[in-house]
């Protein structure tokens, strides 16, 4: 599955857009505005200046709407979409997104560059370090979500502010202002939107790619009443390449542009909720909470840029710590040190669960049987089946390793 950047939305229903009663910021335009391109420019400058590293426009009536909704159908068809269940709710809004915000006319699409440090061309240097816990990347800082919708809202205040600049033009800027920003909190297809807008193509592992930035961002959106032109999407350039479907872990990418969510490690790691199955757990290594494999073997990553969000700078050492500092924590623990942070959303059992699979296929120790075996009965016979199978990944190994020597 995508990295949980750019992975499908949620459910959660739109509040009442904002409109003109919002605060505004003060003007400061040194533009001249002739035409619709200028706005865009200004836009783009802008949200650039807010820690946005692009931004595209598209309507809200564009036909790829309709289209990926009869795509989506064809995927949840083959049962790709496991405890999603969200996934087969609100076709009718995916379709029609005009109707989330009453009054919408464009979507401003955006992306928000996430590394803190560069990784490694084409490596995936996660595997170099079987004894600690993996953290994808986008998620071992502050939770995203607040922050996109915030930058957004910034952004949409100061476009209310330029209206009287641009009443000249036939936008509907001489009209009360309507925004609504989203980060993965409506059934949006955040993806689709960005790569018709020109932020970048589809590449066959279905996350976005960008010529110069790679695919290390996240994704939203800002609905909006001025009515602006689309911009035009980019050439794909995947060519041949098959990195990202060779190098997944579990084949969770079953063809060029199609994924199977339940056989990925982002999924099985955050979403899925309950016993993992048994013939992915050597494959998921020492990832506990997402994985970025197929976007560090991505050629086009090493043009991908560091962010200059603060937010996203690791905190509680999740981007460092071992798994057995992890399997450590106490629950409180987990609630205060995963406060604000996307890691929430798998819980507290299940977190321990991932990591009791990571130290399963940690290099052998009698500390990881011991530190397994401690916390069996704690908590309930889902935790207990994976305990167990970790402490019996760890003695067979062991076993192996007493025979050869």
């Amino acid at each position: 599955m995508s990295n949980k950047s750019q992975t499908n939305s949620q459910t959660q229903m739109p509040s009442l857009p904002t409109s003109v009663s919002a605060k505004k910021i003060a003007i400061n335009n040194t533009h001249d505005f002739t035409t619709t391109t200028d706005i865009k420019h200004w836009i783009k400058e802008t949200a650039q200046s807010l820690g946005f590293a692009d931004c595209g426009f598209l309507s809200v009536h564009h036909p790829l709407f309709v289209k990926q909704t009869e795509q989506l159908r064809q995927w949840l068809a083959k049962g790709y979409q496991a405890q999603l269940q969200f996934m087969h709710s609100n076709h009718h809004l995916r379709a029609h997104p005009e109707q989330l915000v009453e009054g919408a006319k464009t979507i401003i699409s955006v992306r928000m560059d996430y590394l803190t440090q560069t990784p490694t061309p084409r490596t995936v240097t996660d595997n170099d370090y079987p004894n600690q816990g993996i953290i994808a990347r986008y998620a071992r800082g502050r939770d995203y979500h607040k922050t996109m919708r915030s930058r957004l809202k910034q952004l949409a205040l100061k476009i209310e502010a330029m209206l009287p600049e641009w009443r000249h033009l036939d936008i509907g800027a001489d009209t009360d202002f309507i925004f609504r920003p989203f980060s993965d909190s409506a059934p949006i297809f955040e993806r689709p939107i960005a790569d018709a807008a020109g932020l970048g193509w589809t590449g066959k592992h279905t996350l976005l790619i960008n010529k110069q930035a790679g695919s290390f961002f996240v994704l939203g959106e800002l609905f909006m009443s001025l009515e602006l032109p689309d911009d035009e999407p980019v050439k794909e350039h995947c060519g041949s390449c098959s990195a990202c479907i060779d190098i997944c872990p579990t084949q969770a990418i079953v063809a060029p542009y199609e994924l199977n969510a339940s056989a990925c490690i982002s999924y099985l790691t955050i979403e899925h909720d309950g016993v993992i199955d048994e013939k992915y757990r050597r494959a998921i290594g020492n990832r506990i909470f997402g994985c970025d494999d197929c976007q560090l073997i991505c050629p086009w990553n090493r043009y991908a840029n560091l962010t200059p969000v603060e937010d996203f700078a690791p905190r509680h050492r999740l981007d460092s710590s071992s798994l057995l500092e992890l399997w450590q924590w106490q629950e409180a623990e987990f609630m205060k040190k995963t406060e604000g942070s996307p890691l929430r959303r798998t819980g507290y059992v299940n977190f321990l669960r991932n990591i009791a699979i990571g130290l399963g296929n940690a290099t052998v120790n009698q500390e990881n049987i011991e530190a397994l075996q401690a916390k069996l009965g704690l908590h309930n016979t889902m935790l207990d089946e994976h305990i167990d199978w970790a402490v019996a990944e760890q003695r067979h190994k062991l076993d192996i390793l007493l025979i050869n020597n």
